[in-house]
């Protein structure tokens, strides 16, 4: 159920407009407020998935309302009610972070249409905030190898600015991590990290995902849908696996980082976007271009800033360290406690070939602590971990 706010002193207006939502979706639960004082107090005591908002109003306008939410709750959408006059002004919020404007007498299919993105992006928005939680506490970037410090020092540097990146590397080596330490050490870190994998989505689906459609674009486009560059607006979106994106998409793609504009799926209308591009692959791009799988142009505007994040078998004087800190973690996770690895199994473990990168000891390191003894020894290693 949507919790949405209108802010209108004109009644009648009020009145239109829970009619039309209460008809297009009777799980809007609506709350009124006759005047912008009002409605603030509304805001500060509820939690509300959207605000529509009069610009004009007595006590405390529009403008004043939207200001003063955006410090207490960013995260609420504000869809801007504007008369004739009022035009300017409600552009001007749109710089102010309101999601977008409608005018009096409002319109019928733009009022809903504006009504269900704005609610889509707050889902997103949601979604987006308890992963960043769960990130928060566990993502954390072990190693003081000299291939860890130089990609920690490129990341201090490069975070606060927008210049994109791409991250190269082989599966299970950590670009997922690297990409999250470039936004939480950016100035975009309280907004939006959105993340697409884009090997995981079919190639028919791909330009849905990333850039939305509208209802009929196709069989099971039942409503309109904000795709994850509008989700990812003054943040940061994540192209995990960009060298498997279908030529489409990628000229899409190309658009959105030229002219900082996409369309949806169905639609030519423009819509501009402000996101920071961060991507990932384990392919060998140069040569997906020489095979005409990968656009050049867009390799180019990607890879302003390059990021090579080296296999474990190039960095095993990180071992001991990923070792006790996947120890400590997972002993946490199971309940357990926390196992010691004995300095010869810490040795064994530094001589093997890591073909999976950390993704696959992480999972040797759990195997350990699960079927070892209360120190893991050399021999548990090589009977549980054996290569």
């Amino acid at each position: 159920m949507s919790k949405i706010l209108l802010i209108e002193d004109e009644a009648a207006i009020r009145r239109v407009l829970v009619k039309i939502l209460s008809e297009e979706n009777d799980s809007y639960q609506l709350e009124e407020a006759e005047d912008g004082l009002k409605g603030m107090e509304a805001i500060k005591n509820n939690d509300y998935d959207l605000v529509l908002c009069d610009i004009k109003m007595p006590k405390m306008d529009g403008v004043e309302v939207l200001e003063a939410a955006r410090k207490i709750k960013p995260e609420i959408p504000f869809i801007m009610i504007s008369g004739h006059g009022d035009l300017d002004t409600a552009v001007n919020t749109m710089r102010m972070g309101a999601f977008d404007y409608i005018s009096k007498p409002p319109d019928l299919n733009r009022l809903l249409t504006t009504v269900r993105n704005a609610l889509d992006r707050k889902v997103l928005v949601t979604e987006n905030k308890i992963l960043k939680k769960k990130v928060g506490k566990n993502y954390e970037m072990i190693g003081e190898s000299k291939g860890i410090s130089a990609i920690k020092d490129i990341i201090e540097k490069v975070a606060p600015t927008d210049a994109r990146v791409l991250i190269t590397g082989s599966n299970g080596t950590g670009k997922e991590l690297v990409a999250h330490w470039l936004h939480q050490k950016s100035a975009r870190s309280s907004a939006p990290f959105i993340e697409v994998n884009c090997a995981a989505i079919p190639s028919e689906l791909i330009e849905s995902e990333l850039f939305g459609h509208v209802k009929g674009a196709f069989t099971s486009a039942v409503k309109d849908r904000a795709g994850k560059f509008e989700a990812a607006n003054k943040g940061t979106i994540f192209l995990d696996e960009i060298g498997d994106m279908s030529l489409s998409a990628q000229a899409k793609v190309l658009r959105a980082l030229q002219e900082n504009k996409i369309s949806r799926v169905g639609t030519d209308k423009d819509i501009k976007v402000d996101v920071r591009v961060v991507a990932a692959t384990n392919k060998d791009l140069k040569k997906e271009i020489e095979e005409n799988r990968f656009r050049e142009d867009l390799y180019h505007r990607l890879a302003v800033i390059l990021i090579k994040v080296p296999a474990l078998n190039d960095r095993r004087e990180d071992i001991p360290l990923l070792i006790d800190y996947f120890s400590k973690k997972i002993s946490q996770e199971q309940g357990m406690g926390v196992k010691t690895f004995s300095d010869k199994a810490v040795k064994l473990l530094k001589s093997y070939d890591w073909t999976g990168n950390i993704r696959e000891l992480r999972n040797v390191v759990e195997r350990l602590i699960i079927l070892g003894g209360k120190e893991v020894s050399e021999e548990d290693v090589k009977l549980f971990a054996s290569k």
